[in-house]
């Protein structure tokens, strides 16, 4: 097996997204739990003439870094469940590479402000991309969703055992 070697990779923050979740407990653990929780973005100058044509759409993914996660852990009790699973078995935010995830729906573009609804995200969230949610490409119909079938779907709320805490955050 072909070895390789540790790459660095560097992102650019193209904006912030903003949401009424400014701590991790109570926050929805995905969209559509979030009902119709609102948000914004704020999409740096630099980055608008990128949002030509994305109106069109009624959901966008946007990718992001989880700012405020705590370390990584490859064994982890996600919000759903009472048992550990690894780590890429789960949504976990506490991850090596901090990055998110969320298909969230698209209301209006106002100039560099994109105003969301069914927004799961922590407020001042540094934005990594935007792309279009297309049901075609999207949407993979499915016959196992692995721990996943066997918990009950009922409707949960972060709590802040993935979150860093505050002496990690200042110092």
């Amino acid at each position: 097996m072909k070895t390789t070697s540790s790459l660095e990779i560097r992102l650019t923050e193209i904006g912030r997204v903003h949401s009424p979740f400014e701590q991790a407990t109570g926050t929805p653990i995905q969209p559509y739990r979030a009902a119709n929780a609102p948000g914004y973005v704020i999409l740096r100058p630099e980055f608008v003439d990128g949002l030509e044509d994305l109106d069109g759409f009624d959901r966008v993914w946007l990718i992001y870094w989880f700012h405020r996660a705590g370390a990584a852990k490859m064994s982890v009790i996600p919000y759903r469940d009472t048992v550990a699973h690894g780590l890429f078995a789960t949504r976990v935010p506490a991850r090596p590479n901090t990055i998110g995830m969320s298909c969230v729906r698209l209301l209006n573009i106002e100039g560099n402000i994109l105003r969301l609804a069914e927004v799961d995200i922590l407020d001042d969230t540094p934005l990594l991309d935007i792309k279009p949610y297309v049901p075609q490409y999207d949407n993979y119909p499915v016959q196992r969703c692995g721990w996943i079938d066997t918990v009950p779907d009922k409707p949960i709320v972060a709590d802040d055992r993935f979150e860093r805490k505050e002496s990690a955050i200042l110092g």
